[in-house]
């Protein structure tokens, strides 16, 4: 085990009260950065399987509990799972989700993968599409005001930052005051669920309102130990240009539901109240403002185990702020110090998404440790997690270990499967992550989104 991985998964194993001990990593190789990324990225998958060890060592304590993933290919998955079997040059990005320099020699990134975020940046900035008309508005407007027209506005944006800017920031110093999960204790639930050792998560209803990458991430990793995972979205959703290629929904079910409407309130109801858990990822308020607040959400399902993201954090002045790991890369430091690591002094983008991805699996290890905790105690529990508080853990955590980067993509290993997505045939990485005796699965394909109807099954 590297140092790093090491203290990583120390902070998750302290975090979440999970016995890390009989983890193990193998392989050698990183991803090249100023930050051990690789690390923190296996340190989260591995600290879930810990979980699912945990969890079914209580079912049978003699049984085999051990973890081991592999680092490369840990790095690989994170990257790119997926291999298409047919040429494709798609991008998940919209032109416009780019860095833009500013007036007062800084950065400003927009997302404008949705079309809303992107309309809403537009009519801020009084441009069309055009680069350069974009790249001219940004260029005659100072970084910090720019950045609070466009969030004011209803868009996506984040000045370029360095880390010891953003520690002196209001955000980043509520943001490092923060436990790296906020568990708070609810209701009691009577509950005769019981975890199977061969399939520990079986019978456990999942309620998915997560986007794009971490929670996606935190959901698959359940659907594939067993749980059932009922993704909801509303009318008309889709991921931007193709993301995910159907990674984001193995393993679960994809319904839609209009919240907005009598009919779609009294569905939500009825899956809140059966649901196990419930994952989402929304901007802090939405659920409020659709009529479910926390204090609701209990009372519907008292004892319910809820995990939620928010992107800058529970506290301070950004807390209720959209954001997107590429945003808080920009806002926390890390792009202008992979800048200053590559040597070109502008905002770097590593070829992934390192904070969304450690999230999703720490918000993974989090659930699981979650449902452990309410089989004990009887109670349920809500545990927060933020990206930007993710990305303080990795930016003030151990250094990069030396060992030779790797290339990416990784060719191999590959699942031996052919699986279909929405670009076509596609093969993936095998899974990195093994916990012993138990066999990891998705018992679906990578469903299209509303393809089910919005109901649990059994």
């Amino acid at each position: 085990m590297t140092a790093a991985a090491q203290l990583f998964l120390g902070d998750l194993g302290a975090a979440l009260g999970i016995d890390v001990g009989a983890v193990k990593f193998s392989g050698t190789g990183v991803l090249g950065a100023p930050y051990a990324m690789t690390d923190l990225g296996a340190a989260c998958l591995a600290g879930a399987g810990a979980a699912v060890a945990e969890l079914a060592a209580s079912v049978e304590a003699d049984g085999p509990t051990g973890v081991s993933v592999d680092r490369p290919l840990a790095t690989g998955l994170f990257h790119r799972a997926y291999r298409p079997l047919r040429a494709t040059t798609r991008s998940p990005f919209h032109p416009m989700s780019r860095d833009f320099p500013t007036a007062d020699g800084r950065w400003l990134r927009f997302q404008a993968n949705y079309p809303h975020l992107r309309a809403a940046t537009l009519a801020v900035l009084g441009t069309s599409e055009d680069g350069g008309e974009i790249a001219a508005a940004v260029a005659r407007s100072k970084a910090d005001e720019i950045e609070a027209a466009v969030v004011a506005g209803g868009g996506a944006a984040a000045a370029s930052r360095t880390v010891a800017e953003w520690a002196a920031h209001p955000q980043g110093a509520a943001v490092a005051a923060e436990p790296l999960v906020a568990i708070e204790q609810t209701g009691p639930r009577a509950s005769d669920w019981t975890p199977v050792r061969e399939r520990p998560l079986a019978g456990l209803r999942v309620l998915d309102m997560t986007r794009v990458l971490a929670g996606p991430m935190a959901t698959r990793l359940l659907a594939g130990f067993g749980a059932q995972v009922l993704r909801v979205d509303p009318p008309d959703y889709d991921e931007p240009n193709g993301i995910g290629s159907g990674d984001l929904t193995l393993g679960k079910r994809c319904a839609v539901l209009d919240i907005k409407t009598a009919d779609g309130r009294a569905t939500f109801t009825q899956l809140l109240a059966d649901a196990d858990l419930l994952i989402h990822g929304l901007r802090p308020g939405a659920l409020h403002g659709l009529g479910f607040d926390a204090a609701t959400r209990q009372a519907i399902s008292p004892g319910l185990i809820e995990i939620t993201l928010s992107a800058y954090g529970w506290t301070g002045p950004w807390r209720d702020r959209r954001g997107f790991d590429t945003l808080v890369q920009n806002s926390t430091g890390m792009a202008l110090a992979g800048g200053a690591w590559e040597g070109t002094g502008k905002p770097y983008r590593w070829p992934l998404s390192i904070i969304d991805h450690s999230t999703g699996y720490l918000m993974a290890a989090a659930a699981v440790a979650a449902v452990a905790r309410r089989a004990r105690t009887g109670h349920g529990s809500v545990s927060r997690v933020s990206l930007a508080r993710v990305a303080h853990w990795l930016t003030s955590g151990p250094a990069q270990d030396d060992e030779a980067q790797l290339e990416l993509p990784l060719s191999g290993p590959l699942d031996p499967a052919v699986y279909d997505s929405p670009i076509g045939p596609v093969r993936r990485l095998r899974w990195p992550m093994e916990v012993a005796g138990i066999p990891f699965r998705f018992d679906r394909p990578g469903d299209p989104f509303g393809s089910s109807i919005p109901r649990w099954i059994g």
